[in-house]
């Protein structure tokens, strides 16, 4: 580690401590060359998560487009963001356990139904309308006698 005053690569660890609920380990250091303390952070960087979409091009996984997507199917309903971040949460935490890192829009957007449904009915609808592309009122029907 290089030291931020004098550029010297020796230095030595006086101090470790577990950081961000076990994910970073933050250690203190000095500078053997001038004294100087200072602070690094180690953590593990995570594979991005590939979507797979339907046109055959590819994005990375992107939590705040999927949270905005909630959002907007949440309008006007009593669920609390959080309760969607735990949504979400579940969603990418079953994504990274599988063996690979890539997944198909469409096996993501039914992870996301699935919880959705279980959350509210309403918000299940709005969601579905815009992932599943309705294009008239039968659809629309099909999918809310499929609900009960």
């Amino acid at each position: 580690m290089l030291c931020i005053t004098c550029g010297s690569d020796n230095s030595r660890v006086i101090d470790s401590r577990s950081s961000d609920d076990g994910k970073a380990i933050r250690r203190r250091r000095i500078c053997q060359e001038c004294g100087y303390r200072f602070t690094t952070y180690e953590s593990q960087k995570e594979t991005p998560l590939i979507v797979l979409k339907s046109d055959k091009s590819s994005e990375t996984f992107d939590r705040d487009k999927l949270l905005r997507g909630l959002m907007t199917a949440t309008i006007k309903r009593d669920i609390p963001v959080a309760r969607l971040n735990e949504l979400i949460d579940d969603v990418e935490q079953e994504l990274r356990a599988a063996p690979r890192n890539e997944v198909r829009s469409k096996v993501l957007g039914d992870m996301v139904l699935e919880r959705l449904r279980e959350l509210d009915d309403v918000a299940y609808i709005r969601f579905a309308s815009v992932y599943k592309d309705f294009q008239d009122i039968d659809e629309f029907q099909a999918a809310l006698k499929g609900m009960s």
